[in-house]
């Protein structure tokens, strides 16, 4: 297991993230606005790839300006998130392909799923699909092992 006081955990393939709701994370309401969703998942990947390779800063660095974009993302809005809820974001690979990534993404508070996602990340350098580098792929395979 892989432990960070801030980004999360690493066990079994599924990085898990604690969020907070705040004030600023809510519409009107008091319910999550939908936007805030996107917020929390982006951190979740970005922890999982932190658990996995080390920072994007440094994975831009060292494979010459490559970044991740979200290509694709389906969403599915199951229950509302409240202010002061205690929610965990769940993250894990679910396949690969030459230049991009598949994640899974679940929403929840306790055990109850309130939002689940499947995001498609391409890898990019200058606008173009590039291949995921040998070193993020044999992690992401093996954390989807330990997932599945």
């Amino acid at each position: 297991m892989t432990t960070n006081p801030i980004g999360g955990t690493l066990s079994d393939g599924v990085h898990r993230l604690p969020i907070r709701v705040y004030y600023e994370d809510t519409d009107f309401s008091g319910f999550v606005y939908h936007a805030s969703y996107l917020r929390f998942m982006e951190r979740g990947r970005t922890e999982l790839l932190r658990a996995l390779a080390g920072d994007q800063s440094d994975l831009h660095r060292d494979a010459r300006g490559l970044v991740f974009v979200v290509r694709k993302m389906t969403l599915d809005f199951l229950k509302p998130a409240r202010m002061d809820d205690l929610l965990d974001v769940r993250t894990w690979s679910s396949e690969l392909k030459g230049a991009s990534m598949h994640l899974t993404q679940e929403v929840r508070r306790g055990d109850e799923v309130v939002m689940k996602a499947d995001v498609v990340v391409a890898c990019v350098r200058e606008g173009r699909a590039i291949r995921l580098p040998d070193s993020l792929r044999r992690s992401l395979t093996r954390s989807a092992t330990d997932a599945g």
